[in-house]
């Protein structure tokens, strides 16, 4: 080569250095060339440093055989294309890893907009749900429970409202307004506008407007609904699952939004009731769907039965109970279960329980088919308390159904009558001793921190302070003192005006009393509300029934709970409809008559006369199995989503049976 063949371009790419493609990785994490030497280059070995070696991509023949699908949509298409081979062939040995490239190319099938489920048209509209058909439901309820209800399709938001404006005087909760913008004014002429799809897994939330009905839910319902799970899956674990699960989402956003409509006049129920519908039509949608997820349905069910539970008159909205337990029963979720199977289980079992309890109706789930462990012997791990709530919880069960099958008439001769008051009387000695055992057996950590009479306390109250520390061992105290009122007002032989049960009573009223005098946890509110009406029952004296109603108010205000109709219903039981005897009792500064107690003795020979049968009237018809949840199994006839539900075709595993 001669000097005049070297031009000046050709000495620049002479000099040009080589770039390297088997360097290190801590040399091109520097810039700087790598000598690729072995086992460390040199540029490692003079700074001390690591040489890191490998190759930073991995090209890895990878055979799509069904596309990801994609909502169609009309404003916007997407292509996928494959420039892999071409990035590998940059490297040294990187197109070498790929097979070779087929000719034919494989066709992509033409997926239409409703393969994913095959769901009739109708489905997709907001659903009108009409009530479950229970048998002589009508003639069970109080006439005060039996309204006329609106449809939710028949309800029509009022674009014209003025913006929500969150004004809350709670001042434990973290949520608040100050540092989100006013939601835009509500438009519901698409109710899929604002959902997530399906098949998407969204980040975090960036509405405004369901960031706060979230955390209004993570904060205030998710609080009690997860006051018998250890692992508080409602309000800690499963919101993160609802970020892909848009019907999980919505049943989430429907009980904030309806929580904060209770607490909260600003706000109104339409975008509770716009959430509900969008979620129960996802449901009714996944229901038609052999394929669906079966956990997914069963806990958007539930939720959506809360919100039920939450609304003005629940008894008129039973879309979602009877379904919710149906659900329950199909994935196999008992006492034995785990996870989230036993966090929906417990809330539906307790949520029926407390309406058994108000309506005096015997659980539709018979107890003994929980599966709860009731070995007393056995030890449960420490601090887990809530497997002796559960027990508990399976005693009162007992109770609530035997205290509904109390006879409403004397057999046709004295011996049969004799026969059955022994036998009741066997049984409810069997619930005393068996409640007695559960309080003598259960770790110091569910008994009272402390107790303080009335006279030592500075709060003016009439109930002692009872001072109960974990959430799970209050609602515990609370169904105990709840059980032993039932068992002094059911005793087969013995009336409630007897020494023996007027102390019980008393006793164990008072102290229940105490604990939602003084308890400060919003969490334990559903149980404290039937527990306290329970109780108070029972109270004679005029100033510890007047804290009792001041107690209800207090709880309607922080949590929304609607109380109102149990102001009614004790002042009944209290006499309070004559005033005017009152109003002389006040002047004389007499207090309340208390009635006077009958120096009962028994005689096995001579009986007292059965009570006479309570008034219609007075509530909805007792002693039957709860007409709500009666058939709430898709093996009943006349099954919850009768004209939506389809047998799955995978069920989840059989859950994993462990001592709590």
């Amino acid at each position: 080569m001669t000097e005049s063949a070297v031009g000046p371009e050709n000495t620049v790419a002479a000099t040009r250095p080589k770039r390297v493609r088997t360097g290190c990785l801590t040399c091109r994490e520097r810039h700087l060339k790598c000598d690729e030497g072995l086992p460390d280059c040199q540029n490692c070995r003079k700074s001390s440093r690591t040489c890191k070696r490998g190759v930073r991509l991995n090209f890895i023949d990878t055979q799509v055989k069904s596309p990801p699908i994609t909502p169609p949509t009309q404003e916007w298409d997407i292509t996928f294309q494959d420039e892999s081979r071409e990035i590998a062939s940059e490297y040294r040995g990187g197109l070498g890893r790929y097979a070779a490239l087929s000719q034919e190319a494989e066709e992509v099938p033409d997926i239409k907009d409703d393969a994913l489920y095959q769901f009739s048209s109708g489905v997709m509209n907001t659903p009108t749900l009409a009530p479950q058909q229970l048998p002589s439901l009508q003639q069970s309820l109080p006439a005060g429970d039996m309204e006329s209800y609106q449809p939710v399709s028949q309800r029509r938001p009022d674009n014209s409202r003025e913006q929500h404006i969150h004004s809350s005087n709670n001042t434990d909760s973290t949520f608040t307004s100050q540092t989100i913008p006013p939601p835009p004014l509500p438009n519901y002429s698409n109710s899929k506008q604002t959902l997530t799809p399906p098949s998407e897994d969204r980040g975090p939330l960036d509405s405004p407007e369901e960031l706060l009905f979230m955390q209004v839910f993570v904060e205030e319902v998710g609080l009690w609904m997860d006051s018998l799970d250890p692992y508080k899956h409602f309000s800690r674990l499963l919101p993160f699952d609802s970020l892909h699960e848009p019907m999980l989402l919505n049943a989430f956003l429907a009980c904030g939004a309806r929580h904060l409509a209770l607490v909260n006049p600003a706000y109104h129920e339409d975008k509770a009731l716009h959430y509900y519908d969008d979620a129960t039509t996802r449901l009714l949608e996944a229901l038609q769907n052999p394929n669906r997820n079966t956990v997914t349905c069963a806990t958007t069910a539930v939720i959506l039965n809360v919100y039920e539970i939450m609304s003005e008159r629940p008894l008129q909205r039973m879309n979602h109970i009877a379904g919710a337990r149906a659900l329950i029963k199909e994935c196999r979720w008992t006492a034995k279960s785990s996870g989230v199977g036993a966090a929906c289980f417990w809330i539906n079992v307790g949520m029926e329980l407390l309406s058994c309890i108000r309506f005096n109706w015997q659980v539709a789930w018979d107890p003994d088919l929980w599966g709860v462990d009731m070995d007393f012997s056995r030890e449960i791990d420490y601090g887990r308390e809530e497997g002796w709530t559960y027990r508990l919880m399976y005693i009162v069960a007992k109770i609530a159904n035997f205290r509904s099958s109390v006879p409403r008439q004397a057999e046709n001769t004295q011996h049969a009558e004799q026969v059955r008051l022994t036998n009741r009387f066997n049984e409810w000695n069997r619930l005393k001793d068996w409640i007695d055992s559960w309080n003598n057996n259960v770790p110091r950590t569910m008994q009272p921190m402390g107790y303080l009479q009335p006279h030592q306390t500075s709060s003016k109250s009439a109930f002692p302070e009872v001072w109960l520390i974990k959430r799970t061992t209050i609602v515990a105290r609370l169904f105990y003192h709840t059980g032993m009122c039932l068992l002094a007002q059911t005793h087969p032989l013995l009336s409630t005006r007897s020494p023996d049960m007027h102390e019980l009573q008393q006793s164990h009223a008072h102290d229940l009393c105490g604990i939602v005098a003084h308890v400060k946890d919003r969490g334990v509110a559903s149980v404290a509300i039937r527990s306290l009406a329970i109780a108070a029952e029972s109270l004679v004296s005029r100033r510890e029934q007047e804290e009792v109603l001041d107690i209800f108010d207090r709880i309607q205000k922080e949590t929304g709970w609607r109380t109102g109709f149990l102001h009614k219903e004790l002042k009944e039981k209290w006499g309070w409809n004559n005033e005017e005897q009152y109003q002389q009792q006040q002047q004389q500064n007499i207090p309340a008559p208390i009635l006077p107690l009958q120096n009962y003795q028994f005689q096995p020979t001579n009986l007292p006369p059965v009570p006479p049968p309570l008034s219609l009237k007075q509530g909805p018809r007792q002693g039957i199995i709860n007409p709500i949840l009666r058939s709430a199994d898709f093996s009943a006839p006349t099954h919850p989503y009768q004209s939506h539900y389809v047998a799955p075709l995978h069920l989840p595993p059989q859950p994993h049976y462990s001592q709590y």
